[in-house]
């Protein structure tokens, strides 16, 4: 067993205990409060919100405010977050394809519908309980709640993800996640068929502020986002897709793919709701590379679709 800390802020993006938002036209007059939950989605409670304002750990505009307070356009929120909450994450003997593992790092093919890392309301059988199960040592970088995590791919996506053993793996994988080194491909079934045997998608990417649970593709308050595309198969109404990441903004397939017009499959959130059925997106990190940080060897691990997966595109290629 391990005591561990959970943040209210889940975001993998960012491990500073800031979280800073600037109010748009659209969110003018609304109440401080109520814009903090929606911001956060779903990891936070407005109860939680309003005890961070009282506790003075709200700032807009430099000074405190009461949770009533209604916003104007413009207005630059700053949220400290407050010390985190102990809990205790358990190792767990939960089942993992191992693709590679060493001294330094292991490689793991995750099935669809595991979390990777524990949050509030995942506690438990997440990829992080299972590796703290299997593996006897893990960076300690990004803190208790997510030993050895570099990187993460969505519950819904199967895949190939990495994990350190020790810092000095973790901050050399993290270096060439930053640097935009590391290979990462994807395979996606998308609705429609795609025009172009090959593109490029260079948009922006953040929170959406009509739905602050989902992410868009816009100008402001966004970080720069790129995936290239190859199409490996048209399927009558459907298209799959080979997907090279760039960038790794959190949804960024799945939102880049609605944006250009052709939504992954079996997407709850960014998906058409119609059509052929899949639980969950249909979408899989097929290959991962990188430099190890021990041995300065370019290695790359490619993982099998899956069986789900693989039926629906032979059904969809029978007919």
């Amino acid at each position: 067993m391990n005591d561990s800390k959970i943040y209210e802020d889940e975001l993998f993006e960012s491990d500073s205990e800031t979280r800073d938002f600037t109010v748009e036209e659209g969110s003018a007059k609304e109440r401080v409060d109520k814009y903090i939950t929606e911001m956060w989605g779903e990891e936070v409670s407005r109860s939680q919100v309003q005890l961070w304002i009282t506790g003075e750990h709200v700032k807009v505009n430099g000074s405190t405010v009461k949770a009533n307070y209604k916003l104007s356009e413009g207005d630059r929120i700053e949220v400290i977050v407050p010390a985190p909450i102990t809990v205790e994450i358990v190792a767990q003997d939960i089942p993992l394809e191992v693709v590679y593992e060493d001294h330094d790092l292991i490689v793991v093919n995750k099935p669809r519908g595991m979390v990777v890392h524990p949050a509030p309301g995942h506690s438990s059988g997440t990829l992080v309980n299972a590796l703290m199960y299997h593996c006897k040592d893990l960076s300690g970088i990004n803190g208790e709640l997510r030993p050895g995590i570099v990187h993460r791919i969505d519950k819904d996506t199967s895949g190939l993800i990495m994990a350190a053993k020790n810092d000095k793996s973790h901050a050399s994988l993290a270096g060439q996640l930053k640097e935009h080194t590391v290979t990462r491909r994807y395979i996606a079934l998308v609705h429609g068929s795609v025009a172009h045997d090959q593109g490029t998608v260079d948009a922006p990417i953040g929170r959406d502020p009509m739905d602050r649970k989902m992410y868009t593709v816009k100008e402001k308050n966004s970080k720069n986002a790129v995936t290239h595309f190859t199409v490996q198969g048209r399927l009558g109404d459907y298209t799959l897709l080979e997907l090279k990441l760039e960038t790794g903004r959190t949804h960024q397939i799945r939102v880049h793919m609605k944006f250009i017009g052709h939504p992954l499959v079996g997407d709850p959130i960014y998906g058409r709701g119609r059509g052929v059925k899949f639980a969950g997106q249909a979408l899989h990190a097929a290959v991962l590379g990188f430099v190890h940080p021990s041995s300065g060897e370019y290695m790359e691990f490619n993982a099998e679709i899956p069986p789900d997966l693989q039926d629906l595109i032979t059904s969809l290629r029978s007919r």
